[in-house]
């Protein structure tokens, strides 16, 4: 069993039967020039920047045997699973460089590159923020008996914060990533992980890259 050094003197025990690392929506139309989120004229640099760190966990969750579970937020062409909320706010489905804007199987829906999912893996369409909304994940972690997951990903005040909530509400054990977490804004991220350490670590655990991938292949 791995035990993960955590922020607040904490550790967080990742047995690599039980435990699961969910990488929220590392797509194009987040982290690459031409994306939704670039087009739309914000800073993609500060998200671009946990792409190794991104890689690392991904590959020391493959080595340790982890259940790796990777989503994107997507939509079906017609829009017909999107709420009218968002359909108010008219973003997704907008034409772009890479496509229609989060419409599944557009190029910018897809994963980066450098963090595309293995054969076998778990990917995730999710038509929301939080990554249990109208999917079948929970479903698929219980299958696997996971009680514990972490979580990393962008952004971490939108699709990050949204899971982690969905997550322990449904009683799972979560640990963030921190510096593999990013939004377009320093201060998003920060008010994000300042949420979680509220009301004596309320949201759970936090820790680092270095300290989880020690944790997971020692």
């Amino acid at each position: 069993m791995g035990t993960i050094a955590c922020n607040a003197g904490l550790s967080f025990d990742a047995d690599p039967v039980r435990t699961a690392l969910i990488a929220i929506d590392l797509q194009r139309d987040f982290l690459e020039e031409g994306g939704m989120v670039a087009a739309l004229g914000d800073d993609i640099a500060p998200m671009r920047a946990i792409i190794p760190n991104a890689v690392a966990l991904i590959a020391a969750a493959r080595a340790a045997g982890l259940m790796l579970v990777h989503t994107r937020e997507g939509y079906a062409p017609d829009l017909s699973d999107m709420h009218s909320l968002k359909r108010d706010r008219n973003v997704a489905g907008r034409d772009g460089p890479l496509g229609r804007f989060l419409i599944r199987g557009e190029p910018g829906q897809d994963h980066v590159a450098e963090c595309r999912p293995a054969e076998g893996e778990t990917v995730l369409d999710k038509p929301g923020f939080g990554s249990f909304y109208r999917t079948d994940l929970e479903d698929r972690l219980r299958e696997r008996r996971i009680d514990s997951v972490i979580l990393f990903g962008v952004t971490t005040q939108c699709c990050v914060s949204s899971t982690l909530r969905e997550a322990v509400d449904r009683g799972f054990r979560c640990l963030t990533v921190e510096d593999a977490c990013a939004a377009t804004t320093p201060a998003l991220h920060e008010a994000a992980i300042s949420v979680i350490y509220g009301e004596n670590n309320l949201f759970g655990w936090v820790s680092d890259t270095r300290r989880v991938v020690e944790g997971l292949v020692s």
